[in-house]
């Protein structure tokens, strides 16, 4: 038996790297995702302490805690999720990523008020539905937006 034919042991082969597995493409959208879940524990979190505890009302709540999600989603998602950014200024960039954004939370908040007020569904089942929508809303803008290669 020559050495080219002696099989390795488990403990010396290495795990393929997170770059051999799949596209960028996808690896940006599993950071984003991850990134996403942190920012909705500070979003649902903020929102059913703001609302059961300082009696703020539900949807003055969620566009608070929006806010808060919506910064760490920003900080995650230019140190850590997306590898290419289109916009060189930081001013502008952060412009162009709070209006979408803000366009995440008017979709939040028309989804609250209309499953609250009119489904008759708990604020919190209300804001689970919205999360689906708002979710592809923002990584999708974000990504071809802000964050795609320059062409």
């Amino acid at each position: 038996m020559t050495d080219t034919e002696i099989v390795t042991s488990p403990e010396t082969q290495k795990a393929p790297s997170m770059m051999t597995l799949g596209s960028p493409a996808l690896h940006e959208f599993i950071r984003y995702f991850a990134a996403s879940l942190i920012a909705l524990v500070v979003d649902i979190v903020g929102l059913w302490l703001l609302t059961e505890f300082l009696d703020v009302p539900y949807l003055v709540s969620a566009a608070i805690s929006f806010l808060l999600g919506l910064i760490i989603v920003y900080i995650a998602s230019i140190y850590w999720v997306f590898e290419a950014r289109s916009i060189r200024s930081p001013a502008a960039e952060f412009g162009i990523f709070l209006v979408i954004g803000l366009i995440g939370l008017g979709i939040n908040e028309l989804i609250l008020g209309l499953l609250t007020e009119y489904a008759g569904l708990y604020y919190m089942i209300s804001k689970i539905a919205s999360v689906f929508v708002v979710f592809t809303w923002n990584f999708f803008a974000r990504k071809y937006v802000l964050f795609a290669k320059a062409r």
